[in-house]
């Protein structure tokens, strides 16, 4: 299978699986080899794996080829999925690893703006001054340098912190989740989120 298998055909291949399948019956026929089943997984969260890629690369193009790099993993790897786990979360795993390979690869990232935190403090980026581009091109290029700043704070990060990072502050998810995904303790996610935050406020202590 090559990345045009990803590619989804003018028909609806989901009118061969039985009305109202659940998710893990669509997964069971996909890990037997069944093309409509697994198009069906692609469709179900494709939308979700496509925006975390751009959040990670900032370029269309690229996010397309991450998108294509992870699924094209999740068809490769369908047959080790021993049911443990939720499938979303087993998935997330997997395109998560395949993230934080290309984070290593291409040390790139953008702007985070998160939800309030779980207890109830302000979120990181929330604690840093808003710039936002108006008519005034000082402004303008203010809010640039800032977001330059930002951008290079976050690329100083390892693979991992950027990525539990991303999760937590970008995505909203709990720690609990993020350490499911990860394969790790929900402490353990604490800890490298707040080695996070630490290095991102010295970095931008300025600013904040």
């Amino acid at each position: 299978m090559d990345g045009a298998c990803l590619e989804l055909s003018g028909k609806r291949v989901t009118e061969d699986l039985p009305s109202g399948s659940d998710e893990l019956t669509i997964v069971r026929r996909a890990q037997a080899g069944d093309r409509a089943a697994f198009d069906a997984l692609v469709r179900r969260y494709d939308r979700e794996i496509l925006q975390l890629a751009l959040r990670v690369v900032r370029s269309e193009d690229e996010a397309s080829e991450l998108y294509q790099e992870a699924f094209l993993k999740v068809y490769r790897s369908l047959s080790r999925f021993r049911f443990e786990s939720s499938f979303s979360t087993w998935l997330y795993r997997v395109v998560m690893n395949v993230c934080m390979d290309h984070l290593r690869r291409r040390q790139r990232r953008k702007e985070v703006q998160g939800p309030v935190a779980e207890d109830g403090q302000p979120e990181f980026f929330q604690t840093i001054a808003e710039e936002r581009a108006t008519l005034d091109p000082a402004r303008t290029l203010h809010s640039k340098e800032i977001d330059g700043r930002i951008r290079a704070a976050l690329n100083a990060l390892s693979p991992r912190e950027r990525m539990v990072f991303e999760l937590r502050h970008y995505d909203g998810m709990k720690l609990r989740a993020i350490g499911r995904i990860c394969g790790t303790t929900e402490a353990t996610v604490k800890n490298c989120l707040f080695r996070a935050t630490q290095k991102l406020r010295t970095a931008l202590v300025d600013m904040i």
